[in-house]
C-alpha cells in the first residue's frame, strides 16, 4: 500500500538519478579554470620577475 508521500519520493529519486547521470561537468569546469589560473600566474612570475633579474653573480 502506497502513501501520498511515496509517489513524491519516487519522483524525487527519478529527478536525482537524472541529475547524477549527467556527471560532474561543473566540477571539471571549476578545476580547469583554477588550473589555468595557477599556470598563468607561474608564467607571469617567470616572465616578469625571474627573467628580468638575469643571472645572479
Amino acid at each position: 500500500m502506497q502513501t501520498p508521500g511515496d509517489n513524491e519520493s519516487e519522483e524525487l529519486d527519478k529527478r536525482i538519478d537524472e541529475i547524477v547521470s549527467r556527471g560532474p561537468s561543473g566540477a571539471f569546469a571549476v578545476a580547469g579554470i583554477a588550473t589555468f589560473i595557477v599556470v598563468a600566474i607561474f608564467f607571469l612570475f617567470y616572465w616578469l620577475v625571474y627573467l628580468p633579474r638575469g643571472t645572479v653573480q
